[in-house]
């Protein structure tokens, strides 16, 4: 198929440690590849030498920002296709809004990349603030058919392509036996709710003293969190803050079961890297998370803010080798359609123009398991 050769992939860079900036680098090697012409251009730019230290400075750090960056769009003169990331809110005005506006100036294709679980609310109640600027995209994509759903509420159409993990970089084993080993791989924001899994791993050493826990993430909530493990699990936690994605394949080798506790989500890639490396997922159900994990066949679903049944799901995992491996495998089953060959023609359709309404290219998470 004849493709665009140039592309601008508007998004974080990976100093920004996060979904978005991890799918975003995986698309520039991807579509490299490929044949394009495709380059990242960053919402967070580089600060000059003498002024890295304005990143540590709230409010002041975003006005340094985005005098760096707004100018760094004239670039999209330089493309076909501007490619959009974008969350909600605040960050919606000031990362995404100005790239559309720029590539609808110099009269180039806008996709608008939507990752942010807070859909909802964001195009419930910001009005004027959002809904105009929406319709700058020529289209809008989403990872995932809960945010298409959010999307067609509001008088949307937006086009479901999941997101991407290199199968290649998590080397799938199973867990055999399996260890109390836990890892959780969520930025430490409150709608992660980190401390009901630090709730959760206090209930489980109660019953099995050798467990531990690590932590890879960083955010607003690290203060708290830490005195948190000091009071209820001393010594038994791990906080390791950023973690490069080049070291996360090694990070998921290291442990045997994946816990998540979150509250707002959309399609979670730690969820995607744990089924590639064949952790079993324990997770709370929000955003796109009950399509992903089949309670029971590709993981085990707890209700949202409970310890007790998260720490109860981990005790089962551990009790039932044989299960905690048929879920494993089951979950892996099922990533070949978040690998690029499966997506490589959806997004080249997309860049063309030439995309079908309201597609529905992939099958369910829970459609590809046989009962």
């Amino acid at each position: 198929m004849a493709h665009p050769s140039r592309i601008a992939i508007v998004a974080a860079s990976l100093d920004i440690l996060g979904g978005q900036g991890v799918q975003a680098n995986s698309l520039v090697d991807a579509l490299q590849g490929d044949g394009y012409r495709a380059t990242l251009l960053p919402i967070n730019p580089p600060f000059p030498a003498g002024l890295r230290w304005l990143r540590r400075v709230p409010y002041l750090r975003t006005l340094v920002n985005e005098a760096i960056y707004l100018p760094s769009l004239l670039r999209l003169a330089t493309v076909d296709i501007a490619h959009v990331f974008s969350a909600s809110y605040a960050s919606f005005l000031l990362a995404p809004v100005p790239a559309m506006v720029m590539a609808r100036l110099f009269n180039k294709r806008v996709v608008l990349h939507y990752h942010s679980g807070e859909a909802d609310d964001h195009l419930t109640n910001w009005g004027a603030l959002v809904h105009p600027w929406l319709r700058l995209a020529h289209r809008i994509v989403v990872p995932s058919e809960y945010l298409r759903e959010v999307f067609r509420r509001h008088g949307y159409d937006a086009l479901v392509i999941p997101n991407v993990v290199d199968l290649s970089a998590f080397g799938y084993r199973d867990r055999a036996p399996i260890r109390p080993r836990l890892l959780c791989t969520r930025n430490l924001e409150p709608y992660y709710r980190v401390d009901v899994v630090l709730d959760a791993f206090a209930k489980l050493l109660e019953i099995e003293p050798s467990a531990t826990l690590t932590l890879a993430g960083y955010g607003s909530g690290e203060g708290r969190l830490r005195e948190t493990a000091a009071r209820l699990v001393p010594d038994s936690v791990r906080f390791l803050g950023k973690v490069r994605p080049s070291d996360m394949p090694a990070l998921y080798a290291a442990h045997d079961i994946f816990v998540n506790a979150s509250v707002v989500d959309n399609q979670p890639v730690s969820i995607l890297e744990a089924f590639a490396s064949g952790l079993p997922v324990v997770s709370t159900p929000a955003g796109d998370i009950p399509s992903m994990v089949e309670h029971g066949v590709t993981g085990f679903i707890v209700a949202e803010n409970n310890p007790v049944a998260m720490a109860r799901a981990v005790c089962a995992l551990l009790a039932n080798p044989s299960q905690a491996v048929a879920i494993a495998r089951a979950a892996r089953g099922g990533m070949d359609q978040f690998a690029w060959p499966a997506v490589r023609d959806a997004w080249a359709a997309v860049y063309a123009g030439t995309d079908r309404p309201s597609p529905q290219p992939f099958q369910s998470w829970q459609s590809q398991h046989i009962h």
